[in-house]
């Protein structure tokens, strides 16, 4: 929920936002949208594995999506749900319910691949049923120098001090740090359905680039109604498919954010939010979206 506060000052649910929120980060506009792989190329590899986004850079994808949990020993792993029972398997013990609460031994006993073969049996492989459940640290270290981080936090109300960690280990690898740009997308963005989280972001990592994402629920009237507090904390937005519009777009670029739709894996869809003006958009299925991308006439 968004009131309105004094002066100066907004307030989204207990958070209040004031002008020292306000973003500093450098813009991700250009000429050029970009391809975010959306929990890797997980249309053709199972979700949240090397696998998936090994073949997401051979695709050519701009950005590698990564989802955020954390475990009960506090080391944070990549995986979309905050229950293992949907994409692991392994010991009931070690591979079925809450992901925090579980330690990462007990989740180095589980893989996360052959769900994705028995789902997909045209584009199966057995080398699929290897992928285990990656740590941020592992993935970072795999693709440091040559691809770029979409991190999202998931559920970080119940996992306190997730933000913490993320930002530290993120200013190990250096990668907070935007100045040597030989490149003009910055190597991390950092999103969240969570205001709350994004506010804690920005005060860790002020020059941060920040995407506030949007339910598919929120019609796009509910999200241009919050686009001016989202604006006092973060760069852009990421809202469904579905809800985004020219009154959205329009609004959204006015306030200075970014419109990064998700999931779009429609060939025909992708054509006629390019002709929106979006600026980049997740898929599963990223070869296609840099094929329409390369021949969208803008």
């Amino acid at each position: 929920m968004t009131c309105g506060g004094p002066a100066g000052t907004r307030v989204i649910g207990a958070v209040v936002l004031t002008a020292a929120t306000a973003t500093g980060a450098p813009s991700l506009s250009t000429a050029t949208p970009i391809v975010i792989a959306h929990r890797g190329a997980s249309a053709y590899a199972p979700e949240h594995t090397f696998a998936a986004w090994d073949l997401a850079l051979e695709m050519g994808a701009d950005y590698l999506e990564h989802d955020l949990q954390m475990t009960a020993d506090g080391e944070l792993v990549l995986l979309h749900d905050d229950t293992l029972d949907r994409t692991a398997r392994g010991p009931a013990e070690h591979c079925t319910g809450a992901v925090i609460t579980k330690t990462l031994e007990q989740l180095s006993h589980c893989e996360v691949g052959s769900w994705f073969n028995d789902a997909n049996p045209r584009v199966a492989d057995g080398g699929f049923a290897m992928q285990r459940i990656p740590t941020l640290r592992g993935v970072l270290e795999r693709y440091l120098g040559r691809a770029r981080f979409y991190i999202e936090t998931k559920s970080p109300e119940e996992a306190p001090g997730m933000e913490e960690k993320l930002i530290a280990l993120l200013e190990e690898y250096e990668l907070l740090d935007t100045t040597d740009a030989g490149d003009e997308l910055p190597p991390v963005i950092l999103q969240s359905f969570s205001p709350e989280s994004l506010v804690k972001l920005r005060a860790l990592a002020p020059g941060a680039t920040l995407i506030q994402l949007t339910p598919g629920r929120m019609t796009s009237w509910g999200v241009r109604r919050r686009l001016a507090d989202i604006a006092g904390y973060a760069d852009g937005i990421g809202p469904h498919q579905q809800r985004v519009g020219p009154a959205l777009v329009g609004a959204a670029h006015a306030a200075g954010l970014l419109v990064h739709p998700y999931t779009v894996n429609d060939a025909s869809k992708m054509r006629s939010l390019l002709a929106l003006g979006v600026d980049g958009m997740f898929s599963d299925r990223a070869d296609v979206l840099r094929e329409v991308i390369a021949d969208h006439p803008g």
